[in-house]
């Protein structure tokens, strides 16, 4: 099938079989490989993107399911000239990360999570962040981060 989306600003035009999950896609015909493929059954959150803003597993998305949508991937977040986007620079403020396999999963749900809850308290990002898994962090500093990044995102 013939799909049309668009990709951190870039239009994709491809012919997909029916049955291809985003995060393949993303990964294997746009070649951006930020995404991460992680337990493929949507439990650990690596292969999460923004799909017209709100934050999805992208496994658990076929291609076909996202044709005419707007996707946000982790290397769609810094600015053209290399700036990071305020949540990346939060994590890597707050060294919310350790081996990295998660992060960019976390990033995305984290982005998407503040915008829709303005105001977070620790309690509030760790109820928010809860479906996507890191097994090295603890998650204290990445809950650090999503505050600060929120923080400042509400100044």
């Amino acid at each position: 099938m013939k799909v049309q989306i668009t990709v951190n600003d870039r239009l994709e035009e491809h012919d997909v079989e029916p049955r291809q999950l985003l995060v393949h896609f993303l990964r294997e015909t746009v070649g951006l490989t930020g995404t991460n493929v992680g337990c493929d059954t949507s439990s650990c959150g690596a292969c999460t993107v923004l799909i017209d803003g709100e934050s999805v597993k992208s496994c658990t998305v076929l291609t076909v399911q996202a044709d005419g949508s707007a996707i946000t991937t982790i290397e769609g977040l810094s600015s053209p000239d290399g700036d990071l986007h305020p949540m990346q620079e939060a994590f890597r403020e707050h060294h919310a990360l350790q081996c990295g396999y998660c992060t960019p999963g976390m990033v995305m749900a984290a982005i998407s999570l503040i915008a829709e809850n303005p105001g977070l308290d620790e309690a509030g990002v760790r109820e928010g962040l809860e479906g996507n898994l890191c097994r090295c962090t603890g998650y204290h500093n990445i809950v650090e981060a999503v505050l600060a990044a929120s923080a400042a995102a509400s100044r």
